[in-house]
């Protein structure tokens, strides 16, 4: 499977932005999907993932309350909302895709996206 990030830009203390996963290729499998971001200098860190079926939903502590994922299996397409965003949430976004639980580790993760920079102003 290829994954498409979309989405990212600036944005100002307490904005909002929405990211986009498109996945193509061999969609038809059923794959948990989710987002992890990478400051410069740092490692890659969870940040939310959702079951195939949308059915379960699992966040990071630090975005609990202010991010939302989503996704539409019929365009096989995952989101990311963004909501009350904080300078310490600025970061390279990367989706992410495996047939398996990832839970919150990238080294399980069999399937990443490009990156989708995220640039939050104070």
């Amino acid at each position: 499977v290829q994954l498409q990030a979309s989405g990212g830009g600036l944005v100002q203390a307490g904005g909002l932005l929405r990211l986009s996963c498109a996945a193509s290729g061999r969609t038809s499998r059923n794959y948990n999907m989710g987002w992890f971001r990478q400051a410069l200098g740092l490692e890659r860190h969870f940040v939310a993932s959702i079951s195939w079926s949308g059915g379960s939903t699992y966040y990071a502590d630090s975005v609990k309350g202010r991010f939302t994922i989503s996704r539409d299996n019929a365009k096989n397409t995952v989101y990311l909302q963004m909501n009350n965003l904080k300078p310490e949430d600025a970061a390279v976004y990367y989706c992410a895709a495996d047939e398996s639980n990832f839970y919150n580790n990238p080294q399980w993760v069999g399937h990443w996206g490009q990156g989708t920079l995220v640039t939050v102003s104070s």
